[in-house]
């Protein structure tokens, strides 16, 4: 079996949840949340996790709309996510992130959490969910 080394990005304005995978490319865990800077801090910050997880792609949570249509937030995620792989020289694939982040506060919930005081769990949960999507359409795929 191939070894996977893919980390998840949840994009947001304010902070990037980022999220790991196992060898196998069975399990996503949520690694930690950037809050956002600037563009070459938060960079440097992802460069760092690339290197320690030896990662070879980047998958990145696309917000449709519920209809299914890319609106103004996927379109920046896009060209956010585009410009962060140029960067770092690694691709990107995107997913379907619609409903992830209620998805976050629900399992949280589930924990006995308050979501509204944790936004940097939700996003790295939310990353680590996006993440273990694209590991199981690539399993189902393969």
């Amino acid at each position: 079996m191939e070894r996977v080394s893919a980390l998840g990005l949840d994009l947001g304005r304010r902070r990037i949840g980022v999220a790991g995978c196992d060898g196998l490319g069975l399990t996503a865990r949520g690694l930690t949340t950037i809050s956002r800077k600037s563009f070459d801090r938060d960079l440097s910050e992802l460069r760092r996790w690339v290197e320690e997880r030896e990662a070879t792609l980047l998958v990145v949570g696309l917000p449709y709309q519920m209809d299914g249509e890319l609106g103004k937030q996927a379109y920046r995620v896009q060209k956010l996510a585009k410009r962060i792989g140029q960067a770092l020289q690694l691709p990107i694939e995107f997913v379907d992130e619609r409903l992830s982040s209620v998805e976050a506060e629900e399992l949280m919930r589930e924990r006995g959490q308050e979501p509204s005081r944790e936004k940097g769990t939700i996003d790295r949960k939310a990353a680590a969910l996006i993440l273990q999507r694209w590991l199981d359409e690539r399993r189902d795929r393969g």
